[in-house]
């Protein structure tokens, strides 16, 4: 009899399945292979993972470290040759991480340079090698060469920086000078508040040792030298200068700004104006400037080609035209100055147009992890910066987006192809940096995308190829006219901003996120961006985490600036500030940082904070804190302390005051640098800057 083999298969019952963990192995193998030709993408990731966990230290790694860290480099990249395909990328990750902190490592070493240990007032000799304004506008120079009385060599900074007040003998310094002047100087500061931005850590990595001020006038001490980079240095002085007198007030100044770098002259208001309409990234020569730069030289030289039958048919057009955008971007990057955010264009912009000479596609997420990578590998410090998130940012998600849109572009009539990739370039980039810049800048600018819309195009179309026809003019005495057509842009743009700021509600203040936000926005985005498959949507966890936590962070109850003179409560209407004047630069940050665009003065004017300017007697979550100041402050702080928990003095109180409290004096903040207090069901919780920072090489404790 015949027998059926559906018999014996019910007969078996269903097949076995695999266990739970070999389906989710299976599953995590196969996501990884198709990954394939794309990990290139991740390689800045893990060097950015090394570099930053290399700055978020508290403790200097010593040369037994390094050499841990190189032989784990070593050993990781060489378990990776022998590994399978599925462990080998891991393996290199690994390594690359290690390597991300060796970097960081060996760039901190290598600019390393004396830096002031002590207050100074005496005279100052050194070499103009920079120029620029505070921001208060206050004329400032840079200088090498530098020389202290009675400070020995090895003590002296390289570098110093003068803010000049009053009255000055010139009327603009030249670069290569050699002043002197009787000036106050001091170590470069760090966080005004427990967390915040660390200046001194900027300051090691421009190997700039000391900043500060005079009231004299600077004095020439010798003639400028001649030199290399210091004739550069002139020509960009002497390309400002002209440019502001052919296009004088601040259409001459945003000219300077974004053909040599000189930002000197912008007037405050003009510069408030651009910040609030989120334009303020057109005065930074960083990528767009560059690449519509280099692009409009790509364009007229290869246009210039293909116009003439015999070169076209017989010259490769878009590699010389390549070429003379790379000599083109090399020149700019020089008059510019030099600066990260320029270097980092350049390198950027040269990355796809080496593509472009090796007949590879020139814009790709690949050139954008190369770019990177080198950048990172070059300035690790820039990792930390708003212009690096900022611009790769922009970039990762123009790419991406575009990349994924390129088959919808057929069938597009051409003036809505036009239409929609301003719009779309503009929304995708804005949406990109707003986090990052409301992070850095505490602040959303409402309308950002109208101004840009409004404003950017013009940059293209206009500005940067009037900008470019002015050089090329200027050898026949014909520049003006360029720089006429450049004004009309620039002038539409300061239209722009000023009308965008005037409109209600256009800047939001936002609160300043915890150290964790960024690092998982930055993480989810790229989850999203970088990984091929659904496991891409995983993204959504750190993004969404990253939000819950900026949603609920909590600012200090009180904060007390580094120098003891002023404090800030934290109260219902925000924070109440000791003073309506002085220390003014820490309660700009204070105030920032919490989201609120109150002044100094009116923050001051808040009711909640008990007392007098010059003694104040506060209860923090439990704990007592008296603020004592004023000329009398000694004699005052005996009873002061005897009611309080802890006491702040801005002078040095030797002997201590009898009473028993805690007492931070100038000597003890010059060792813990700002304060911040924490209320909690706990208590209160009383965080240093100095503990948050911990002892590096630009912060020794």
């Amino acid at each position: 009899m015949y027998a059926d083999p559906l018999d014996e298969t019910r007969a078996a019952g269903p097949p076995a399945r695999a266990p739970f963990a070999a389906r989710i192995a299976e599953g995590a193998a196969g996501a990884l292979l198709a990954q394939r030709g794309h990990l290139v993408h991740w390689v800045p990731v893990c060097l950015a993972a090394g570099i930053g966990g290399w700055f978020s230290l508290t403790w200097e790694p010593s040369t037994a470290h390094y050499a841990a860290l190189a032989l784990a480099t070593v050993v990781f990249v060489l378990a990776a040759r022998r590994a399978g395909e599925l462990a080998a990328p891991f393996l290199v990750g690994v390594a690359l991480v290690c390597a991300g902190g060796l970097a960081a490592g060996a760039r901190a070493h290598l600019v390393a340079a004396p830096v002031l240990e002590f207050r100074y007032y005496g005279p100052v000799e050194g070499r103009i090698v920079g120029i620029d304004r505070s921001a208060s506008g206050a004329l400032r120079l840079t200088l090498d060469r530098v020389r202290l009385d009675r400070v020995g060599p090895a003590r002296t900074p390289d570098r110093v920086r003068l803010s000049l007040h009053g009255a000055q003998g010139w009327t603009e310094p030249v670069p290569g000078l050699t002043v002197m002047a009787t000036a106050h100087l001091s170590p470069p500061g760090g966080p005004v508040e427990p967390g915040g931005f660390d200046f001194a850590r900027m300051a090691w990595f421009d190997r700039l040792g000391a900043v500060g001020y005079t009231r004299a006038p600077v004095l020439m001490a010798a003639p400028a030298e001649r030199g290399a980079a210091l004739a550069v240095f002139r020509v960009r002085m002497a390309l400002s200068a002209a440019i502001q007198e052919a296009l004088p007030g601040p259409r001459g100044a945003f000219a300077t700004a974004i053909l040599t770098g000189d930002r000197s002259a912008i007037p405050e208001d003009a510069l408030e104006n651009l910040r609030g309409a989120n334009l303020a990234h057109l005065l930074a020569i960083s990528g767009m400037h560059m690449g519509l730069l280099t692009g409009v030289v790509f364009g007229v030289i290869r246009g210039g080609i293909a116009l003439v039958p015999w070169a076209a048919l017989r010259l490769p057009g878009k590699k010389i035209a390549a070429l003379a955008a790379l000599a083109a971007g090399a020149v700019y990057l020089a008059l510019s100055g030099g600066n990260v955010a320029t270097v980092r264009a350049y390198v950027m912009v040269s990355v796809v147009l080496v593509a472009v000479l090796l007949d590879r596609r020139a814009i790709s997420l690949r050139s954008v992890a190369i770019a990177a990578t080198l950048i990172l590998l070059m300035t690790p410090e820039a990792l930390s910066g708003p212009g690096f998130q900022m611009s790769f940012a922009a970039t990762t998600a123009l790419v991406a987006a575009f990349g994924a849109l390129r088959d919808w572009r057929a069938g597009v009539p051409a003036w809505a192809l036009a239409v929609g990739t301003l719009v779309l370039s503009s929304a995708v980039a804005g949406a990109a940096t707003a986090p990052f810049a409301a992070a850095h800048f505490n602040r959303f600018t409402d309308y950002g995308l109208v101004a840009n819309l409004l404003s950017v195009p013009l940059m293209g179309a206009v500005i940067m190829p009037a900008a470019v026809a002015a050089a090329v003019l200027a050898p026949f005495g014909l520049g003006h006219l360029g720089l006429a057509v450049m004004g009309w842009g620039l002038a539409w743009v300061l239209g722009v901003a000023d009308w965008i700021t005037s409109l209600e509600g256009a800047i939001t203040p936002v609160v300043a996120p915890g150290p964790a936000v960024l690092p998982l926005l930055s993480l989810g985005a790229l989850v999203v961006v970088l990984w091929r498959g659904r496991g891409r949507w995983a993204g959504l966890v750190p993004l969404a985490l990253a939000l819950v936590l900026w949603a609920g962070t909590e600012r200090p109850a009180l904060l007390i600036a580094p120098s003891g003179g002023l404090v800030g409560l934290m109260g219902p209407e925000g924070r109440v500030l000791s003073k309506p004047r002085g220390d003014g630069f820490s309660a700009e940050v204070w105030l920032e940082n919490d989201g609120d665009m109150a002044s100094q003065d009116e923050a001051a004017a808040r009711p909640g904070l008990p007392g007098t300017v010059q003694e104040r007697r506060l209860d923090v979550a439990g704990l007592r804190v008296a603020h004592v100041t004023g000329r009398d402050r000694a004699a005052r702080a005996g009873a002061a302390c005897a009611w309080a928990d802890l006491l702040i003095v801005n002078t040095a109180m030797e002997p201590p005051p009898e009473g028993g409290c805690r007492l931070l004096d100038a000597a003890a903040l010059r060792e813990t640098g700002a304060v911040a207090i924490h209320g909690g069901p706990g208590g209160a919780r009383l965080v240093t800057a100095a503990e948050r920072a911990g002892a590096r090489l630009w912060a020794p404790r």
